[in-house]
């Protein structure tokens, strides 16, 4: 009897030693599949803040471009019109009257002055 306890509990052993080791190999199998899933989340995290930084710069050129002035093409051709009312010599030096030629002689009936 002696013998066959010696021998279940030599299979008990062998049985708790071989539980063991897969136990071991399962443990180190799950950590390196926790591993290699961290790698990936790590990698959908880059990507995601990627592109959550593009659609901002991408945002913010489209606010940029809303945001931007427009000339007033109504007022400047207005404004063009009333100036052209006052005919061709018309600056805003000379007014609407212009420049009297008269004055442009300096004291002398030609017009090189002699």
């Amino acid at each position: 009897m002696a013998a066959i306890s010696s021998v279940i509990a030599g299979i008990a052993a062998g049985i708790a030693a071989a539980g063991t080791s897969y136990a071991i190999v399962s443990g180190e199998q799950g950590k390196k599949a926790q591993e290699k899933a961290m790698q990936q989340q790590q990698r959908a995290q880059q990507a995601a803040a990627q592109q959550a930084e593009s659609q901002a710069v991408k945002s913010e050129a489209a606010m940029r471009r809303a945001g931007q002035q427009t000339p007033d093409v109504a007022g400047i051709m207005a404004a063009a019109q009333e100036g052209a009312a006052g005919g061709p010599s018309a600056t805003m030096l000379t007014g609407p009257q212009g420049i009297d030629p008269s004055q442009l002689s300096l004291g002398r009936s030609t017009l090189l002055g002699s």
